[in-house]
């Protein structure tokens, strides 16, 4: 089923593993580029759509298995960045892309794009990284502290909107974050994060290194400045030591920029993607 908003941007879902994997799209035709969230959901990707697809792209901001709009639940396995990474590459054949593939990745995403490109799961011809993990940036604190301890429903809810109305600093509403914190509300949601957060580990990107400094792929990063958690000083890191990287810095933003500057992102992301 699809689901048409006024600003072009569409939700439907094809099948991954028997289950549904809900995504955001916007424009008909064009090159892809494929979206993918971390520790958020597909909503981190919706105020650059339009855009995206105006510029003659066709962007596509799937949900990972059991978080978002997206059917199935995680577990410890299934929630590791390379499983999920396998995972991407299935729902890419699911949606009929093959051949080259520009790769967009946020936070815990960053991981999975990083995967995609260093282990050649998919062939990919740009990656851009938005306040992604890198190096041994993450687990963050916040998400940290759920990898073992017992927690309830109201306690997950109640950190997951101190880390949402953080992670959107300025542009923060009380609407926005209740759109943000929605999918939480639903049990197996909340049991994938948490299986998410427990599979967090940073030697899934610590292993990436010695690819990526192989890698003559184009890469672009774009950080908010103010983030916390993922700090602009790995992102001058990876910039510094990574082939072919550009760092695009957002001053007064923080881990969330798609929300506070679309616009700037918007732009940086059609003149990566389409060069």
């Amino acid at each position: 089923m699809r689901e048409t908003t006024e600003t072009g941007v569409s939700r439907t879902a094809v099948e991954v593993d028997g289950e549904a994997a809900s995504y955001l799209t916007a424009g008909q035709d064009g090159p892809v580029v494929l979206l993918l969230h971390g520790t958020y959901w597909s909503r981190v990707w919706l105020p650059v759509l339009g855009c995206l697809a105006e510029a003659g792209l066709r962007p596509v901001a799937v949900d990972l298995p059991g978080l978002g709009r997206s059917g199935g639940e995680l577990t410890r396995e299934t929630a590791t960045v390379p499983a999920l990474a396998d995972w991407v590459v299935r729902f890419a054949s699911a949606l009929g892309v093959s051949g080259p593939v520009a790769v967009a990745g946020h936070d815990i995403g960053g991981a999975i794009a990083q995967h995609l490109l260093a282990r050649e799961l998919l062939e990919v011809r740009r990656l851009a990284l938005v306040n992604s993990v890198a190096y041994d940036s993450w687990p963050a604190p916040h998400v940290a502290r759920f990898r073992d301890a017992a927690t309830t429903a109201d306690a997950l809810i109640a950190a997951r909107r101190r880390a949402v109305a953080s992670a959107l600093a300025g542009a923060a509403t009380e609407q926005l974050i209740a759109d943000y914190l929605d999918p939480w509300l639903d049990a197996r949601v909340r049991r994938s994060w948490l299986a998410m957060a427990g599979a967090a580990d940073s030697r899934y990107t610590l292993d990436l290194i010695p690819a990526l400094r192989r890698s003559t792929t184009p890469k672009l990063l774009i950080w908010g400045e103010d983030d916390s958690f993922e700090k602009v000083e790995y992102a001058e890191k990876f910039a510094s030591e990574i082939p072919r990287t550009t760092l695009v810095r957002i001053p007064g933003a923080d881990h969330i920029p798609t929300e506070s500057a679309p616009g700037r992102i918007a732009r940086a992301l059609i003149d990566f993607f389409t060069a």
